[in-house]
Formats: structure tokens, sequence, C-alpha cells
């Protein structure tokens, strides 16, 4: 039975992050989700995609963008069959690491100096990116009147959730992982990933040369090999 494909989304981004390897996906003969990720917090974020996952019968393989890196990671180990994750310019946290010292692993990211704060109700903090920034910061590989759309339709994500600690438990040390990333993603160093792939012995690592955050967006041929990579013989 071929695995359920389970693509989750990260900050300043959406569920439209997929459009373009969907399709490819499911030619292959995958069921495909695109999870909306809620990206309030890390803890919560993570049971909200294992809830997912509990109602899908047979094989999954989870995919994460960039914080949704960090919710995989969390995803609760007894929820489903997970076979594998696929970390597409994403966050593979140890246990009590959180995003923002994950992307400090290395010097080169300024997503800092792009973002942009709205006070919340419950007293906590929404950061997006500059949309005057947001091309230069994202996704400087795309085309200007795609990376203005995207600026616009950024969801934005929780400081609380990019500063809370991973879990206890990190589901790539159990299940075997795959990396994908852009030699120049600003948001997350190239360097970062690098360790991050190398402590979870990643089983293929591939840094696209020139790319940005959005690999999945600007190379979706490139994301789709490594997911049906990951997700076993066709």
């Amino acid at each position: 039975m071929k695995p359920t494909i389970v693509l989750a989304h990260g900050a300043y981004a959406d569920s439209s992050s997929w459009t373009a390897v969907i399709a490819p996906l499911q030619a292959e003969g995958h069921r495909v989700i695109a999870a909306a990720v809620p990206l309030r917090s890390l803890a919560g974020d993570a049971r909200a995609l294992s809830d997912l996952v509990r109602s899908i019968d047979g094989p999954v393989l989870l995919v994460g963008h960039s914080y949704a890196g960090s919710v995989v990671t969390n995803v609760d180990p007894d929820a489903g069959d997970v076979v594998g994750l696929v970390y597409a310019n994403g966050f593979a946290l140890e246990p009590g690491e959180s995003s923002a010292q994950a992307s400090a692993l290395a010097p080169g990211g300024t997503l800092g100096d792009t973002l942009v704060t709205v006070p919340l109700a419950d007293g906590g903090t929404d950061t997006y990116i500059d949309p005057a920034k947001y091309h230069a910061q994202f996704c400087a590989d795309l085309p200007t009147e795609q990376a203005a759309l995207m600026a616009v339709t950024q969801r934005p994500i929780t400081d609380a959730a990019l500063n809370e600690p991973s879990g206890g438990t990190a589901l790539w040390r159990t299940v075997p992982s795959w990396f994908i990333y852009g030699e120049l993603d600003h948001n997350i160093p190239a360097g970062a990933h690098k360790i991050m792939a190398d402590r979870a012995g990643a089983r293929r690592v591939v840094e696209i040369p020139g790319a940005s955050h959005v690999v999945p967006v600007s190379h979706p041929g490139e994301t789709v090999r490594i997911v049906l990579e990951a997700a076993g013989p066709a």
C-alpha cells in the first residue's frame, strides 16, 4: 500500500506552498493531504497533525516545510504508521531546542530584521514578514509578481511558537529522514540545515544551488523526486 503523503506548510506561507508538487505525487498513485498548520504553538500544532495522522489508514509520509519541520518532529510516534520524514527547508529539532535556536546553529539568517509584530488580545504576539522585505528574505528565486502575492497571503506565526522548546521525543530518531533545502535560504541558513541533517542521520541530503527558503515552490521537480524516494518503491 502506497503511503499517504501529508504536506505541512510553515510560517509566513499557507497550504498553497505545495500546489506545484501535489499533482505529480497524485499521478504516482499517492493520496495527498496538504494540511493547514495553525501556527499557534509547537505542542498544539503537533497535536493537531498527530490527530490527522491518526485518521489515516495505512502508511504515512510526513513532509514539513520550514517551521512545519518542527511540527512533524513532534508528531506522536504512536499516532500511526509514519514511514518517513521529509524536511523541505525544515527544522529537525533536538529535544528542548526551539525553531529560533536551530536557525542560529549557523550564521547567515536574517529573518529577525524583517519581522513586524501584531499584539494579540491573549497577551501573545503574531509575527509577519514585512511585505516590502518578503521577496528578498523569503523567496528571492521566485518572480516578483508571485512573491508579492505570497507576501499578501502569508499566515502569521506567534513569537511563542518560534521560541517554544521541542518536546522530549524527536520523531527523526526512530523514523528515516530526507532533507532538501536551498543554498541561499535566509530564514534557516544552509549550514544549519547541514547540522540538522547530519545529526538526524538523513538517508539523503539535497542542497539546491542558488535556491531560497521556498524550494517546494521554486524547485517542485526536485522536491517531488525526494518525496517519492522517501515514499518508497513505485
